[in-house]
């Protein structure tokens, strides 16, 4: 977790500063553009990998025959996924009502087969715990996709091209430096006597897949078809630069915590004061940080993006007050999979895709942050379903949150009333710099004085769980006087 951590936050640095370049470049009207083909293009990578490759992950034990058949069936799998996208792009560009989408679904679907190909070395380091290798994949392939190819293209004038190439060679990359970080046999094989539970677990993953690709792009989807390709480009880049920090956050804990868990598996015990851990963690620690940036959002997309992106702010607010549920929503999909309910999350989620839609809808008319207050919610939503069956999986009740949920609520109103009390001293026409650096100087500044003088009174605050998981990231953070806040047993460590 810590190097997922470390890397996850090089790349935000990375993703920014990308995003706010491009973005100022390309417009919004180029990254709507983009984001059609990227709505056909996530659908596809899910076809692609088919789930074959997490069965890699969830065995207790592997030989080469494993390997080699995920191997085989995920580039199938990838290439008929090409193919189905090549048929379907004139399509696609038709029910969007935006023909220029068409060359760009299908250059991005070449991207299919290299998701499917790096897929099973992937899940092979993920198996291994190996996060150093992972994170210093993601780190060079973004580097290079859009360090090295997408800003040069975007600043020589060539428009949405600019961003498909950008993902192309990100991909790209992604496999080359896969394969050499975990070499593992590619010897084609059709069929071996473990076939038919790996397609069990493949087929679990997919429909699971499938499931969280209609709730995680039916706001995108519904925004381009009714509010357009401004719209649906202002949403968004509000949606990526909401989303960069929770992916880093859940980048951390996911990959760690489903591998982790799959070897604690049958230890109902050790796995429930994980998760609750890590709720608690999410609660008082990340809700409150994007509490504070959803107040300082206006401000934001101004002075990263410029007046041409105004519209985004709202959006974006919106996104950032929710998006730790998508956070706490990720933790709480590897308890359902480590205790044998692998089918719940897309079982449970499914009603969630209609309703989601019918609230987008009925909300569009009223325009582009109505649409965004919908998705919001529906992020919401979908946390809470799925906090619920983690808990009934591990015996727990919603009594056991309560403490955590009355910190983070109190925690999250005195963070954004200091920030909001410190913007209100400035005057209306200062700079966005001045009011972003005085919002979230307050807060910060709150917590570092009450880290320096009252240590064991910030434990309290924050509660033996989440303190303890602090101090595993930050020990010097640990003092003498919150000695009874010291880590907990090692037996119950994830």
């Amino acid at each position: 977790m810590r190097w997922s951590v470390l890397t996850g936050g090089v790349r935000f640095a990375l993703q920014l500063i990308a995003q706010v370049l491009l973005a100022r470049q390309l417009g919004p009207q180029v990254f709507g553009l983009f984001a059609i083909g990227m709505v056909a293009i996530t659908l596809a990578g899910f076809v692609a990998g088919f789930g074959l490759s997490w069965s890699l992950m969830q065995r207790a034990k592997l030989d080469d025959a494993d390997i080699r058949f995920a191997w085989t069936w995920q580039v199938l799998a990838g290439l008929a996924a090409v193919l189905l996208l090549q048929m379907l792009a004139p399509s696609v560009a038709v029910a969007f009502k935006e023909p220029a989408a068409e060359p760009v679904i299908r250059w991005l679907c070449l991207s299919c087969l290299l998701q499917a190909a790096a897929a099973p070395a992937t899940h092979l380091l993920t198996r291994e715990l190996n996060f150093k290798a992972l994170g210093l994949i993601q780190l060079l392939s973004y580097a290079v996709g859009y360090g090295l190819v997408g800003l040069p293209l975007a600043w020589a004038g060539q428009g949405v091209n600019a961003l498909v190439a950008a993902w192309l060679a990100q991909a790209g990359v992604t496999v080359l430096a896969s394969l050499a970080m975990r070499p593992h046999p590619m010897a084609p094989l059709l069929w071996y006597p473990r076939a038919a539970q790996t397609l069990a677990t493949g087929q679990a993953v997919f429909m699971t897949n499938l499931v969280n690709w209609a709730l995680a792009n039916l706001d995108r989807v519904l925004i381009g078809r009714l509010l357009g390709t401004w719209s649906l480009g202002l949403y968004n880049v509000a949606y990526n630069l909401a989303t960069v920090p929770n992916s880093v956050l859940l980048g951390a804990l996911q990959p760690a915590f489903l591998a982790a868990g799959a070897q604690m598996q049958g230890q109902g015990g050790r796995l429930a004061q994980a998760y609750l851990q890590m709720l608690a963690t999410l609660l008082v620690v990340a809700v409150p940080v994007f509490g504070v940036a959803a107040l300082l959002a206006q401000d934001l997309v101004q002075l990263l993006y410029g007046t041409q992106w105004r519209a985004a702010g709202p959006v974006l607010a919106w996104l950032l007050a929710f998006m730790p549920a998508l956070a706490i929503w990720g933790i709480s999909t590897p308890i359902l999979w480590n205790t044998g309910r692998r089918q719940h999350e897309w079982a449970l989620q499914l009603p969630l895709i209609a309703l989601g839609a019918l609230a987008i809808w009925a909300v569009a008319p009223w325009g582009i942050e109505a649409a965004a207050s919908a998705a919001a919610l529906l992020l919401l939503s979908r946390a809470l379903l799925l906090v619920g069956a983690a808990l009934s999986a591990l015996h727990l009740s919603w009594w056991e949150l309560a403490p955590q949920a009355w910190r983070s609520l109190w925690l999250t109103g005195a963070a954004v009333g200091l920030s909001w009390a410190a913007q209100s001293l400035l005057p209306g026409s200062s700079a966005p710099l001045l009011r972003l650096i005085a919002g979230a100087l307050a807060p910060a500044c709150a917590l570092a004085l009450l880290l320096y003088t009252r240590p064991a009174w910030l434990a309290n605050c924050l509660g033996p769980q989440a303190w303890a998981m602090v101090l595993r990231f930050a020990p010097l953070l640990h003092r003498p006087a919150g000695a009874r806040m010291a880590l907990p047993n090692p037996s119950h460590r994830t």
